[in-house]
């Protein structure tokens, strides 16, 4: 499963961002969403998105630097033009994303599928997950149509929590006591 953050379009999907300048020749510290977190710099270009700008830029060449992960954009050449670059987000067009398997999905299918327990009480929208070190926890928001509006923690667990996902119809069906 491979992370995406809030902010998403239609088209394109959080994939990191760009946190701060790395020396004095242009590089950018990145922070990666993806799983494995390195797995961000197997795509050759990179939508990045400032405020309401999105601009497709080219990457040079990007490693581990200890724990993180630094990167090299064409034509940011100093750390002036590094800085402009802080905390803009990194996104792809969803269409290149590898195709996955029929029982694996990205973060972004599932954010938003509506959650319904196995006896059918709505319990809410999946809001986000998160990763625990465990597994991936669900934030299932209760809505207007849900039987509350509480906010849960669902552990993903195929097969013991998660019994059903239908991305077409946008719900899910999970084993879990409404009242936890």
């Amino acid at each position: 499963m491979t992370r995406s953050d809030a902010g998403q379009t239609d088209e394109h999907v959080v994939l990191g961002k760009l946190t701060s300048p790395h020396g004095v020749k242009g590089w950018l510290k990145v922070y990666s969403y993806t799983n494995p977190v390195d797995g961000i710099l197997e795509y050759p270009e990179w939508w990045v998105r400032r405020g309401e700008t999105l601009e497709r830029m080219t990457v040079v060449q990007g490693r581990r630097q200890g724990k993180a992960l630094v990167v090299q954009l064409e034509e940011i050449d100093d750390r002036t033009a590094a800085q402009a670059l802080a905390q803009a987000e990194i996104l792809l067009p969803k269409g290149v994303l590898p195709e996955l398997a029929d029982d694996e999905y990205y973060w972004h299918e599932l954010e938003g599928l509506a959650v319904f327990t196995r006896s059918g009480e709505r319990l809410g929208r999946i809001s986000y997950l998160f990763e625990t070190g465990a597994n991936d926890v669900m934030v299932v928001r209760g809505d207007q149509d849900a039987i509350d509006r509480r906010e849960r923690l669902v552990p993903f667990l195929p097969d013991d929590v998660v019994l059903e996902v239908d991305r077409e119809a946008a719900r899910m069906v999970v084993e879990w006591d409404p009242e936890f």
